[in-house]
């Protein structure tokens, strides 16, 4: 989490989906999308960091109160206004899943305002989902949440396999709207299979 109450980006992150540069000198520098909601009290700002990587686990590894090189916030970011009376489809792979977060933790502060929503979640592997612990949470506060992986190998995996846009089954589109983030071939193929399903691509939104 970061802090930057107090500094010149405070209130400067404006929209779901919005990603900043974060830098530790001597390690370097990387993109990461805001996982948190904006505009809400405190600017403090989440990020996905996921081990393996010299940045993310240098970050892992700062102590409190360290301080770290951040852009102000960069891309379109979600139009979430546009969702607003209607329902949402959203779709992440991968690291992807924290723009969206912050899309989900959005709507959460005003269920009311919205239709049905629905979460198309992607990983590789069982293991390699991020956010587990927070899944139900989700759900609890009406969400569906739809896992499938791409290569179960096994695991023992009982859930779903494959892409994500191959279990859109019978899920109305027309009236929807869409939001995703993740690799090019899942957004691709997502886009590509909304259209054929009578979305408009209007109603289909990347946050960059």
């Amino acid at each position: 989490m970061l802090d930057v109450q107090g500094t010149p980006l405070a209130g400067t992150h404006e929209r779901p989906g919005q990603y900043v540069h974060l830098r530790l000198p001597g390690v370097g520098q990387g993109l990461f999308a805001i996982a948190s909601p904006p505009g809400r009290p405190g600017t403090q700002w989440e990020f996905l960091l996921k081990v393996g990587s010299p940045l993310p686990d240098a970050l892992i590894h700062l102590p409190r109160g360290a301080h770290v090189d951040v852009s102000r916030p960069e891309g379109r970011g979600f139009p979430l206004e546009r969702a607003r009376g209607q329902d949402v489809l959203l779709f992440a792979t991968g690291s992807g899943i924290s723009a969206i977060r912050s899309v989900i933790t959005s709507i959460q502060l005003e269920r009311g305002a919205y239709g049905q929503v629905t979460l198309y979640f992607g990983a590789r592997t069982p293991g390699a989902f991020a956010y587990t612990d927070e899944l139900h949470e989700w759900e609890a506060g009406g969400v569906r949440v739809v896992r499938t992986v791409s290569q179960p190998g096994a695991s023992g995996w009982q859930g779903l396999t494959g892409y994500v846009q191959a279990h859109l089954a019978e899920e109305p589109v027309q009236a929807a709207v869409a939001f995703l983030c993740g690799q090019k071939e899942m957004v691709r193929g997502v886009m590509t299979t909304l259209q054929a399903r009578g979305m408009p691509a209007g109603d289909i939104h990347l946050n960059f």
